[in-house]
């Protein structure tokens, strides 16, 4: 069984949550309540304009999970952590095949809803010039694809207790506003035109989609 939380406000408190010692498998939608820049646990500060994203007012945040940046606004990114204990039957010890059952259920979940035509990447990390920037520019295990568009980001945090993977899907994709965000060098709009690949449908029901997914694993 799954425990299933909702939570709702500013990034920096849910991300500053920390994994328990004794861990019960758990699903943690949040929904951000203003918009937020979440960099990756080892990003160059620098990679950011702060003074950009406080004209337009976005909160500079940090997570405890690697990759690059990731925007969340209100309505437009779906956040959610999936968390598992060491033993459970979903772990193993290769972190380059560890979220691959992930990327698995959200394939599945996605599918009932209509998106099609996807692949969970099952090879080595891609990079490329922006993934150090930007998460969705990347590809790395685990990650749900459409073509050389990522549909669902995933990253993760590992600990002595257990995993905590944090999962992160658009409904839609402004690559401009994410552009404006970076110091230069950094990537343009047009960079990053072609990453991403959308759901359209309602969160509730990918939520929903998703959680009965999981159930079945």
């Amino acid at each position: 069984m799954w425990q299933v939380e909702l939570h709702r406000g500013d990034a920096a408190s849910f991300h500053a949550r920390a994994v328990p010692e004794d861990i019960t498998p758990s699903v943690w939608w949040f929904e951000v309540a203003s918009p937020a820049l979440v960099l990756g646990s080892s990003q160059p500060i620098e990679h950011v304009d702060h003074e950009a994203c406080a004209r337009r007012g976005v909160a500079v945040v940090r997570r405890r999970s690697g990759g690059g940046a990731v925007l969340l606004e209100p309505g437009d990114a779906l956040w959610v952590d999936v968390v598992i204990p060491r033993d459970d039957p979903r772990w193993t010890d290769d972190v380059g095949r560890s979220a691959q059952w992930l990327g698995a259920c959200w394939q599945h979940a996605l599918a009932t809803l209509g998106v099609i035509g996807t692949h969970v990447h099952q090879g080595p990390m891609i990079r490329t010039p922006w993934s150090a920037h930007v998460c969705f520019a990347g590809v790395g295990g685990g990650e749900l694809m459409q073509g050389v568009r990522k549909v669902v980001g995933i990253s993760q945090r590992r600990t002595r207790a257990g995993a905590r993977f944090q999962c992160a899907l658009y409904r839609t994709w402004r690559p401009e506003a994410h552009a404006v965000l970076f110091s230069p060098p950094g990537p343009t709009a047009e960079d990053l035109r072609d990453v991403v690949a959308t759901v359209a449908a309602p969160f509730a029901a990918v939520m929903a989609a998703f959680q009965a997914a999981l159930a079945d694993t």
